[in-house]
């Protein structure tokens, strides 16, 4: 609150301001606050909580040609509120399925025009038949999303399980993408050939996992001690947030032409499975102006990707590493 213009704050109001960088950042699990000062692994990089100005309300819209038809995708600066994007992306990219289009003219958006979009698609989920108990389960849904629904521009409570690609800790904001039928993955399992981690890890949430690493640490027992030094060491090694075993397994648990949302470092993407492979929609509003450049292929957890074409083919984009205008490598291509 703020203070009468008579009154002056303490002198010890500066000291209490939290510090830079210390606060909690929507859309992903944290660890306790005792985690740092116990040697726990740094988290990995995550985007930043968006400023909440004038600009950060409208994001430009790039048109693409999308099966024969020009198609809109909204675009984000660095930090976006990349949930209600990667949401509104996957609704206009299937506008024959979900009715949501924009004039062909329309080069900002709001975000009050984007929830208002996606108010409508999600009140036309409403079930025909007569049902009373159906009509009762769909209108709490629809009390439950509205109170999720400004959530999606700052972030979300997202907790992963590292057993399987579908596996996350149920909470609330899990309703949206429940009610629009739209898939929501991530790509951090345990490889099973890991015993030991198999051990350690178990079916925890991240969450719970950075709870046990801290009991264990703090554990007599020696066995327990490893055991979460064994966890701890798997956070380590995995902090890109995407293992070769969970790439595997959402390769092979995508459907063909499925498009679905991607949750990975505090980051919630556009995916499609094409011919086998995976893609990340490009959302970067840096590329706005590059027809070229529509998607990012999604194949080893190292970050090395390519760019592609409305079509899924290869595209050298302006500024990336290694693109030239030498023809490219034919391993590369295959």
């Amino acid at each position: 609150p703020h203070l009468p213009s008579e009154e002056h704050p303490r002198e010890d109001a500066e000291e209490k301001q939290p510090a830079e960088g210390g606060e909690s950042l929507p859309g992903a699990p944290l660890p306790s606050p005792g985690a740092a000062a116990l040697g726990l692994p740094a988290e990995p990089p995550r985007a930043r909580s968006p400023t909440r100005e004038v600009e950060a309300d409208f994001y430009c819209v790039k048109w693409i040609t999308w099966k024969g038809e020009r198609t809109p995708v909204i675009t984000q600066s660095e930090n976006g509120p990349c949930p209600l994007l990667a949401i509104m992306n996957i609704l206009f990219l299937q506008w024959k399925a979900s009715g949501v289009k924009l004039p062909p003219q329309k080069e900002v958006i709001s975000a009050e025009e984007l929830m208002a979009h996606l108010g409508d698609c999600i009140l036309s989920t409403q079930p025909r038949e007569p049902s009373e108990g159906l009509q009762l389960n769909f209108q709490q849904n629809i009390n439950d999303t509205m109170m999720v629904l400004p959530k999606l521009a700052t972030g979300l409570d997202v907790n992963v399980r590292f057993t399987g690609v579908s596996d996350f800790e149920y909470t609330p904001e899990c309703i949206v993408f429940d009610l629009l039928n739209v898939p929501l993955y991530h790509g951090w399992l345990v490889d099973p050939q890991s015993p030991e981690v198999v051990q350690a890890v178990g079916k925890l949430s991240y969450n719970q996992l950075v709870e046990k690493i801290i009991t264990c640490k703090q554990a007599s027992e020696s066995s327990l001690v490893s055991e979460g030094l064994v966890a701890e060491q798997f956070l380590e090694a995995t902090a890109s947030q995407l293992t070769y075993h969970g790439l595997c397994e959402l390769t092979a648990a995508v459907r063909e032409g499925e498009l679905s949302v991607f949750f990975r470092n505090n980051h919630f993407s556009t995916m499609i499975k094409h011919k086998g492979h995976l893609y990340l929609l490009v959302t970067d509003q840096g590329f706005l102006q590059e027809e070229g450049v529509v998607w990012e292929s999604l194949h080893n957890v190292d970050g090395d990707s390519c760019f592609c074409d409305t079509d899924f083919h290869l595209s050298h984009a302006p500024g990336k590493g290694g693109a030239t205008a030498a023809p490219p490598d034919p391993r590369l291509q295959q």
